[in-house]
């Protein structure tokens, strides 16, 4: 079985603000073990994290082993401050303060830095990202210098400008990745670039009435085409399927993604490998 390579353990699958207030004054044992005996049902024995802001998935690196689970964490994610990311990690307004967030999370154990770079995607306004990116020349800066403490780096990021960015600075995975363009994709080819689509955070949700059909849909059909043409220039591909999202539970969220990866590609014996070689790339950067 394929990794987990995007995943909220704190997260539940159906209610967000539910799972902060059930884990916000202390990670809940019972509700961790709860999504790592699903990865296990399910065969899943490598899962990689996204962070949080209370502690849990710093709580589940010492409870993963119980359940034979390589986890791999960056305890919370960095953003700057005033832009997206406070669901899931910390804020800095200066160089100075994410040097001193890094050196936090790697005395927490902390596996690697993830960075937002982008806000999610606009569900009501077709093509929209929301919130503002950070500036190429800012993401480069802060890439290079968590490479420089010793940490790989995971980027949250959408759309075709900031995606050759990130690439371009050096980021080692890209998570989501919405709205690329030929550019954008022949760049994460050039740099080894490891691109995590999260195709079902889309794809679960269609006919759940949550956003307009309609939107949903046409995102879908991008993230399709997108994929293919991924595909075709050799672009390091990974699973991983924001397990925690709506719609998109511990364990099954990781066969959703396989089977929406095999609905565009086919299903083969070379998206396979081609899917195993993205992975091992993951499992050796993080």
């Amino acid at each position: 079985m394929f990794g987990e390579c995007h995943a909220h353990i704190f997260m539940n699958g159906y209610d967000y603000k539910k799972a902060v207030r059930d884990q916000k004054d202390g990670p809940v044992d019972s509700l961790i073990r709860e999504h790592f005996a699903a990865y296990r049902r399910n065969g899943i024995t490598y899962v990689r994290d996204g962070g949080d802001p209370w502690g849990v998935s710093k709580r589940a690196m010492a409870l993963a082993p119980e359940y034979g689970i390589t986890y791999r964490t960056p305890v919370f994610a960095l953003h700057r401050e005033g832009h997206y990311g406070g669901i899931v990690g910390r804020s800095f307004s200066s160089l100075r303060e994410f040097r001193s967030l890094i050196l936090e999370l790697k005395a927490q154990g902390g596996h690697f830095v993830k960075l937002m770079t982008t806000g999610i995607l606009d569900f009501d306004r077709y093509g929209e990202v929301t919130g503002e990116r950070l500036p190429g020349d800012e993401v480069r800066v802060l890439v290079e210098t968590a490479h420089e403490m010793g940490f790989s780096v995971m980027t949250h990021t959408n759309g075709a400008r900031a995606v050759l960015e990130a690439a371009e600075a050096g980021a080692d995975s890209i998570e989501h990745g919405n709205f690329q363009d030929e550019e954008s994709l022949a760049c994460l080819k050039e740099k080894k670039t490891v691109w995590v689509p999260t195709l079902v955070t889309v794809r679960n949700l269609i006919g759940d009435g949550r956003f307009p059909d309609d939107s949903l849909r046409a995102v879908w059909e991008v993230q399709k085409k997108t994929l293919r043409e991924g595909f075709e220039k050799g672009v390091y591909l990974a699973l991983g399927s924001d397990a925690g999202a709506y719609r998109v539970l511990h364990g099954q969220g990781l066969l959703d993604e396989y089977h929406a990866f095999c609905e565009v590609l086919g299903e083969s014996a070379v998206l396979r490998e081609r899917l195993q070689e993205g992975e091992s790339k993951i499992r050796e950067r993080f």
